[in-house]
C-alpha cells in the first residue's frame, strides 16, 4: 500500500500516464436507454457525493469504476427523470430512464424547454461545477473565479478608482458590465446601485454585484455566450449568467480556507493581503419532495500595497493595491409541495460588506494637508458599507396541460461611502479626519407570470413558452454630512451686481480623497417597465432543431422596443452539430446613468468653481445640446461547431459578431475655458461639466474555443482543458451634440476610446491538467493573458505585453468527507509591465489590466461534508 501511495504522489507531480491494478476497486458496466428501447448519448453518470463519473457513449453504454457496494450511482439527463441505484457489488447495470422532469431540477439558461440539455442548445453555453472551481484554486470571489475559468469573462480588481474599489466590474465577451444579465436559479437579479467612473473596466457603466452571492450556496454557474434580449429582456447583449443554487438535503457541507499573498515589491514585509474565509451549507427535507437549504459565508480580506521605488520614480501613492474588506453573507434555497400539481418556492440573502481603500496621497507640504494634524501628510482612505438583500418568491403549478410559473423577484442594493484619515481643509486643524460621506441605492421588483408546454405530437417535439413580466426599479442618491462636502472659507459677495462664491482661506473643502455628496445632488427617480414574450423550440427530425423567440418592451421613460431572436442546430453525425443564431437586443439606459450626478468645488484665482458630473436632465446637460440617454440597440450573430470525435473528448468552436449602437458612455471633462462653450458653463457658475451620452457605434468580433479530454487508466482519472477567447473590437465615429460638433477628442477622446478597447482584450486562453489517483488530486493550470495597451495622461500609449500565469494545487482526501487542499495562484510571481506612476489611472505602477498586481498567492483549504 505504500508503494501505490507513492505512486499516485509521483503520478500527481509529474502527469505521466500508467497502468497500475487496485484490487479493491471494482467496475461497474451497462447500458442507458430510454423508454422505447432507444440508447441515451451523454447520461451523466457519476458516484453520488463524489468527483468519479462518466457519460454513456453513442450507443448508450458506460463504464465506472467504484470502490464500496454501499456507493450510489447516479443516472441523470435533462429531460427524464433522474435515478439512483445502490452498487451493491455488481458488475452490470442496465438503467430505463423514464421520460419527465421535476421543475425545480432544470435550469438551463438559453433554452425554456425542460427536455434540453446545454449540450443540446442551439447556442453556446458552459455549465461551471463551481463548487469545484472554488476548491481546487486560490480565488476566493466569484468574479475572480469567473475570470479564471470563463476565457471570455474579464474581471480585475481596481485600485484608487473611487466605488470600483469595492465592486469589482466584469464584462462578457468585452461588452459592458452592464451588458450581461444575471439570473438567479433562473430569475432576473437586482443590478449594483454604482456607475463606473473611474478605473480601466466598465466605465460609465452600471453592473451586478456578484460577490453578494456566498460561494457556498451555488451548485452550479451557467454562462450563455449568446445575445439573449430577445428571451430575457434588457441588458443580456453580451449574454446571460444564471447562477443556479444548491438544494442537497441531509448533509452539513462547507470549508475553512486561509492564504496570503507574496509581497514582493515591500521592504518592510514578506507577505500582505491575508484572507480568511469559512462557509457552510446545510439543508432539510421538508414534507414530500420539499427542502430548505441554508449558507452563511464569512470572509476577510487585508490590503496589498505595491508601492513604487522611490528612487526610481516620483510617488503618488504612499498605499497602492487591493481594498481590504470583511464579509458576511447568507442566502437560502427552498421548495414545498402543496399537491402533487403545485409547488411553491422561494430563495433569497442578505450580504453585508465593509471596504477599506486607500486614495491618492497628499503630502505634507500639500495645499490640501493641514500640518497642524498631519505634519508627515496623509493617506485617505475611502470605506464603503454595501448591503445587499433579495428575495424570489413564486409557485409552479399546472393550468391544464401548461406549466405555469408566477413569481415575484425583490432585490435592494445599497452603497455607503464613509471617508477616514482624512479631513476638510477649509476646517484648518478644527477639522474632523472621518466623515459620512452619503451614497445611494438601487431597488428592483420584478413580478413575472411564464407559461410553458411541451407538445410531444408535433414532429419530433414541440416546445412554447410565452409569458409576462413587470417591473419597477428605484434610484437614490442620499447626502453626506456637511463637513463631507461643504468649503467653509467660501462666503457670498456681490461683484458687478452679481453673487459669486468667494474663497477667503484659498482652502480645498469637503473631504479629501473623495467629497460627500451634497444635498442638491439627492434625487429619489423611480419607472416602470412591462414586457411580454413568446419563445418556441421545434425539433424537425431528430437531427434538426429550430428556436425562434420575440419580445416586446414598454418603458415609462423612453418607450417601445421590439426584439427578435432565431436559433436552430443540425446534428450531421452522432459525434458533430452545427448550430447557429442571429438575434436583435437592446439595453435600457440604467437609473443611475440617466440620474446619477456629483459636484466638488476647485478654485480659479481665488473665486470657487463647481466641476460637475451632471445628470441626463439637468440644466447644463440641456445647454449643452445633449440630448436624453435612449437605448444601446445590437445585432448578434453566432456559428459555432460542438464535436465529440471519440470517446472522452469533446470540442466547441464558436465565432460571434456582436454590432452595438448608441453605446452609452461617460463623457470627458469640458472646461469653462472652452472658446465655443466656456460662456455657457461660466453662466450656469460651472467650472467643468462632463455626462452620459449615447456616443458611438462599436463592432464586436471574435471566436470561443474550449476542448476537454478525460481518460481513466485503472486509478488514474486524467483531465485535460483547453479555453480560449479572441476578440476584437472597433469603434465608430463619436457621436457629439450639434453644440460641441469638432469637440470630438473631449467627448470621447483618445484615452477613453483605449480604456474601452482594453475591456476587449484580443485574447484569453488557459490550459487546465487534473489528475486522481485513490485519495490524491493535482490541479495544474496555465493562463495566457493577451497584449493590453491603454493612454497615460500625457496622450502617451502604455503597453502591456502577454503574460502567463501558472496556478497549482495539491488535495488529499481523509476520507469521502474530509480533504486537505494547498497550493498557489500566480506560482512565478508575475505582474503586468510596469508603467511611471502618477501618469496612470491607478497613479501606481500599474492600471488595472491582465492578472492584476498582487502577485503570488499561497493558500490552505479544509473542505468537509457531514
Amino acid at each position: 500500500m505504500k508503494f501505490v501511495k507513492f505512486t499516485c504522489a509521483i503520478f500527481s507531480i509529474l502527469f505521466i500516464f500508467t497502468s497500475v491494478q487496485y484490487s479493491q476497486q471494482n467496475t461497474l458496466r451497462g447500458t442507458v436507454k430510454d423508454n422505447d428501447g432507444s440508447p441515451l448519448i451523454g447520461v451523466n453518470i457519476y458516484l453520488k457525493g463524489t468527483k468519479i463519473g462518466t457519460n454513456s457513449d453513442k450507443f448508450g453504454k458506460y463504464v465506472l469504476k467504484y470502490n464500496s457496494p454501499e456507493d450510489v450511482v447516479v443516472f441523470s439527463m435533462a429531460g427524464y427523470k433522474k435515478q439512483e441505484t445502490k452498487t451493491s457489488g455488481m458488475a452490470e447495470l442496465d438503467i430505463v430512464l423514464q421520460e419527465g422532469v421535476e421543475l425545480s431540477e432544470i435550469f438551463v439558461v438559453g433554452t425554456r424547454s425542460y427536455n434540453r440539455s446545454s449540450t443540446e442548445s442551439p447556442v453556446a453555453i458552459d455549465v461551471l461545477d463551481l463548487k469545484d472551481a472554488a476548491t481546487r484554486f486560490g480565488q476566493s470571489d466569484m468574479n475572480q473565479i469567473l475570470q479564471y475559468v470563463a476565457p471570455s469573462f474579464n474581471s480585475n480588481r481596481q485600485s484608487g478608482a473611487d466605488g470600483a474599489d469595492h465592486i469589482d466590474p466584469a464584462t462578457l465577451r468585452g461588452l459592458g458590465p452592464d451588458q450581461t444579465l444575471v439570473l438567479i436559479n433562473g430569475k432576473r437579479r437586482h443590478q449594483s446601485s454604482l456607475v463606473n467612473m473611474f478605473g480601466s473596466r466598465g466605465r460609465g457603466n452600471t453592473g451586478t454585484d456578484l460577490n453578494a452571492i456566498p460561494l457556498s450556496a451555488i451548485d452550479r454557474v451557467e454562462i450563455l455566450r449568446d445575445g439573449a434580449s430577445a428571451q430575457y429582456g434588457s441588458d443580456a447583449i453580451a449574454g446571460v449568467i444564471n447562477i443556479v443554487l444548491k438544494k442537497s438535503v441531509n448533509e452539513f457541507s462547507g470549508g475553512l480556507s486561509s492564504g496570503a499573498h507574496s509581497a514582493s515589491l515591500r521592504t518592510d514585509r514578506k507577505f500582505d493581503g491575508e484572507e480568511f474565509n469559512l462557509g457552510g451549507n446545510y439543508g432539510v427535507s421538508v414534507g414530500e419532495n420539499g427542502f430548505l437549504n441554508v449558507t452563511l459565508d464569512y470572509s476577510r480580506k487585508g490590503f496589498t500595497n505595491r508601492p513604487a521605488d522611490p528612487n526610481q520614480y516620483s510617488i503618488y501613492r504612499n498605499q497602492f493595491g487591493d481594498a481590504s474588506l470583511e464579509n458576511f453573507g447568507t442566502f437560502f434555497n427552498s421548495r414545498f409541495s402543496i399537491n402533487n400539481d403545485a409547488t411553491f418556492y422561494a430563495f433569497g440573502g442578505f450580504n453585508n460588506r465593509n471596504t477599506d481603500a486607500f486614495a491618492w496621497t497628499r503630502e505634507a507640504s500639500s495645499d490640501r494637508n493641514v500640518p497642524q494634524i498631519y505634519p508627515n501628510g496623509f493617506d485617505p482612505h475611502i470605506l464603503s458599507n454595501i448591503k445587499d438583500q433579495s428575495l424570489s418568491a413564486g409557485m409552479q403549478t399546472k393550468l391544464g396541460e401548461w406549466d405555469l410559473d408566477f413569481n415575484n423577484t425583490i432585490g435592494v442594493n445599497r452603497f455607503h461611502y464613509f471617508v477616514d484619515g482624512t479631513l476638510n481643509t477649509s476646517l484648518l486643524d478644527k477639522s474632523p479626519t472621518r466623515f459620512d460621506a452619503g451614497g445611494f441605492q438601487l431597488a428592483q421588483n420584478t413580478t413575472s407570470l411564464n407559461f410553458t408546454r411541451y407538445f410531444k405530437e408535433y414532429l419530433k417535439g414541440l416546445n412554447v413558452a410565452f409569458g409576462m413580466e413587470y417591473r419597477i426599479e428605484n434610484y437614490e442618491i442620499f447626502a453626506g454630512e456637511e463637513g463631507s462636502w461643504k468649503n467653509y472659507g467660501v462666503i457670498d459677495s456681490v461683484i458687478n451686481n452679481r453673487v459669486q462664491k468667494i474663497d477667503k482661506l484659498g482652502k480645498a473643502g469637503g473631504a479629501q480623497g473623495f467629497p460627500g455628496f451634497r444635498p442638491e445632488n439627492v434625487l429619489n427617480e423611480s419607472r416602470t417597465n412591462l414586457g411580454a414574450y413568446v419563445d418556441v423550440e421545434l425539433d424537425v427530425t431528430s437531427q434538426w432543431m429550430i428556436g425562434a423567440a420575440a419580445r416586446w418592451e414598454n418603458y415609462s421613460d423612453f418607450g417601445n422596443t421590439l426584439n427578435a431572436k432565431f436559433a436552430t442546430r443540425f446534428k450531421i453525425t452522432d459525434d458533430l452539430a452545427l448550430r447557429a443564431s442571429v438575434s436583435t437586443g437592446f439595453r435600457a439606459p440604467s437609473l443611475a446613468q440617466i440620474y446619477f450626478n456629483s459636484t466638488y468645488t476647485d478654485f480659479v484665482a481665488g473665486v470657487a468653481i463647481d466641476k460637475i458630473i451632471a445628470k441626463n436632465n439637468s440644466t447644463i446637460t440641456h445647454a449643452l445640446g445633449i440630448p436624453s440617454l435612449k437605448q444601446e440597440t445590437a445585432v448578434n450573430g453566432s456559428l459555432g461547431l460542438t464535436a465529440t470525435p471519440f470517446d472522452g473528448f469533446t470540442a466547441t468552436i464558436d465565432g460571434y459578431i456582436v454590432n452595438i449602437n448608441d453605446r452609452i458612455v461617460s463623457t470627458g471633462s469640458f472646461q469653462n475655458d472652452d472658446p465655443d462653450i466656456g460662456v455657457q458653463l461660466k453662466a450656469l457658475n460651472v467650472g467643468a461639466a462632463q455626462f452620459f451620452a449615447n456616443a458611438l457605434d462599436t463592432k464586436t468580433t471574435g471566436v470561443d474555443v474550449i476542448l476537454a479530454y478525460s481518460k481513466n487508466i485503472d486509478s488514474h482519472i486524467f483531465k485535460i482543458s483547453y479555453a480560449g477567447n479572441f476578440n476584437n473590437m472597433e469603434l465608430g465615429s463619436v457621436k457629439t451634440s450639434s453644440k460641441l460638433k469638432g469637440k470630438e477628442d473631449i467627448y470621447f477622446g483618445r484615452r477613453e476610446k483605449y480604456f474601452l478597447l482594453a475591456s476587449a482584450p484580443k485574447s484569453k486562453m488557459s490550459l487546465g491538467i487534473e489528475h486522481s489517483c485513490e485519495n490524491i488530486h493535482t490541479s495544474l493550470r496555465f493562463v495566457y493573458f493577451g497584449k493590453v495597451t491603454l493612454v497615460d495622461w500625457n496622450d502617451a500609449e502604455n503597453v502591456y505585453d502577454s503574460k502567463i500565469t501558472t496556478d497549482l494545487s495539491f488535495a488529499y482526501d481523509f476520507t469521502k468527507n474530509l480533504s486537505l487542499i494547498i497550493g498557489g495562484t500566480n506560482l512565478f510571481d508575475v505582474y503586468p509591465n510596469k508603467q511611471e506612476p502618477g501618469l496612470t489611472e491607478s497613479g501606481g505602477l500599474w492600471d488595472a489590466v491582465q492578472m492584476g498586481f498582487s502577485g503570488r498567492f499561497l493558500y490552505g483549504k479544509l473542505v468537509f461534508k457531514l
